[in-house]
């Protein structure tokens, strides 16, 4: 068995790693990156036509988001995730693709005045529809199997609505080896959704580190942290504005906002407005509620049961037009704005931000990890001015963050995770954390008496025999601000690179039609050889 590393290889986002095993080539999460690198990446290292199957722990773009360009370039096999991530990646990978149409449009509106060249979306809502017809869902607990010598599990991992882990078996050679990849293993104790379940056996692990440096602070008390600060801002006459992942994160907010309307934690204002700006989030909360008995931790059944709806309440305002956006900040009504993204970089938030900004009476409450290079991380670092829509704002409103509130264990929960394994792993690879996080995560492991190590982008592992070899280490030199710059002058098109790959996916397909009537095959030659014929220059 090999596994090579695509990303969130000390890195937090772009989660990808190829595993060939028992004679199979298959994904293990198909993120897209967010935020800037620190090392140049390693593209896939086969066509996509080449890829037999893609196995999806969670929904989060950073595991999924790559999947649509995957399919654009000739990907045909089966996506096998929870039924939970294949609701949720209908509305994402959809979200996705949209955003990037939009922000091609906007770029080629630029290019046209400029004489610039045109440029694409990565793929479009086509792809991405598309690409779902490839999903399988899978309940948890059920052992599948892909192909001969390779079963997978999912586990819930209490991340996110859906999350897993995945245990695969993997069979070569007479020899049974086990692999677990941990996914994000969510957070202890949060509302919602139930804690994550332990594995206790593998012979190699592959575990996420992004809080491998810190716990997360002594459990506040989120309700009256929460009320403190509406209680506050809505006393000043401001908004709340909240940047908030809009699947996960933005649940949570509700159940929480509900509780504190239900008990009267905020006073004066009334039922006050709460506007959840962002379509994606909205369909999510839909996908949140049909999929509660799965997923939902025994407080939110209980409500569930009285026949209370869990995120739902007085007040609660949908935003779903342009024009309903626009409208929030013409009504001076103090009031909570919930909007995505999460980290700032996209989405509405960024037209909430530039209204709400610059006035003082105002909060920008962070709820969720900001990446380093985001203009989330930015303001939470203490940014006095940004520049948003072409234009300089400055910071004026209160930055706070609601402490504690993360769908990631911390330090000590990922310690309870790894030790939960009887016996100990022969190996275990770190990845999802930022450089230096990933890094002292797998020295804290050899300290422990882990035999560990956090791989570089583009490294290439052997497995056999409960014992590791590296066959390639991966690119450890660290991209300086002109290295994209260098790389884009000799870049092919993205047209081009798909053409190539369709090249190569017609090979995976004659390659499917060996042994088939001579007569079919004459055909299938002479279509090819017309097709060359035509396009031969």
């Amino acid at each position: 068995m090999k596994l090579q590393f695509l990303g969130a290889a000390r890195e937090v986002t772009g989660s990808c790693t190829l595993v060939e095993a028992a004679g199979h080539r298959f994904l293990v999460d198909c993120g897209m990156e967010q935020g800037h690198d620190l090392y140049e990446n390693v593209p896939l290292p086969c066509a996509p036509a080449e890829v037999e199957a893609v196995l999806l722990t969670h929904a989060h773009i950073d595991h999924s988001g790559r999947i649509p360009y995957l399919y654009k370039n000739g990907f045909r096999g089966p996506i096998y995730a929870t039924d939970a991530t294949t609701d949720l990646c209908e509305i994402m990978l959809e979200d996705s693709a949209h955003i990037q149409e939009q922000d091609a449009e906007w770029k080629n509106r630029k290019a046209q005045r400029s004489g610039r060249p045109l440029v694409e979306p990565e793929y479009t809502t086509r792809d991405a529809e598309a690409a779902m017809q490839l999903f399988r869902p899978q309940p948890y607990g059920r052992t599948l199997r892909i192909f001969d010598g390779v079963e997978v599990t999912f586990t819930d991992v209490g991340h996110l609505l859906g999350s897993a882990s995945l245990t695969l078996r993997i069979t070569e050679n007479g020899e049974v080896q086990t692999i677990v990849f941990s996914g994000d293993i969510g957070n202890k104790n949060q509302p919602l959704l139930r804690d994550p379940h332990y594995l206790t056996a593998a012979d190699f692990v592959v575990m996420e580190s992004t809080y491998g440096d810190r716990d997360h602070p002594p459990r506040p008390d989120y309700l009256a942290e929460l009320a403190g600060i509406l209680q506050r801002t809505l006393d000043r006459g401001g908004n709340v504005v909240i940047p908030s992942f809009a699947v996960g994160r933005t649940q949570e907010l509700l159940y929480f906002i509900r509780q504190i309307k239900a008990e009267g934690r905020v006073k004066g204002h009334g039922d006050f407005p709460v506007y959840v700006d962002s379509p994606l989030a909205n369909r999510s909360t839909t996908v949140f509620r049909d999929n509660y008995s799965e997923c939902y931790d025994e407080e939110a059944l209980a409500l569930i049961r009285e026949g209370k709806n869990p995120l739902s309440f007085p007040g609660l305002c949908i935003s779903q037009t342009k024009e309903d956006s626009m409208a929030i900040n013409s009504d001076p009504t103090p009031k909570v704005i919930i909007s995505a993204s999460g980290m700032c970089d996209a989405g509405r938030i960024r037209h909430h931000l530039k209204h709400n900004l610059w006035r003082p009476e105002c909060t920008i409450l962070f709820v969720g990890y900001q990446a380093a290079g985001t203009l989330g991380r930015a303001l939470v670092e203490g940014a006095d001015e940004v520049r948003l829509f072409g234009e300089d704002v400055q910071v004026n409103a209160e930055i706070r963050q609601l402490t504690g509130l993360s769908g990631h264990a911390d330090r000590t929960g990922l310690e309870q995770w790894i030790a939960s394994f009887s016996p100990r792993p022969a190996f275990v690879f770190v990845n999802h954390g930022e450089d230096r996080v990933a890094a002292g995560w797998a020295e804290h492991l050899r300290q422990e008496g882990y035999t560990a190590a956090a791989p570089y982008n583009g490294s290439i592992y052997q497995l056999a025999g409960g014992h590791v070899v590296c066959l390639e280490p991966g690119n450890q030199v660290r991209l300086t601000k002109a290295a994209p710059q260098a790389r884009d002058v000799v870049r092919t098109s993205p047209a081009f690179e798909r053409l190539v790959n369709m090249g190569k996916r017609l090979l995976v397909v004659i390659e499917h039609n060996r042994g088939g009537a001579n007569k079919d095959l004459a055909k299938f030659a002479s279509q090819i050889q017309a097709l060359c014929d035509k396009w031969d220059r």
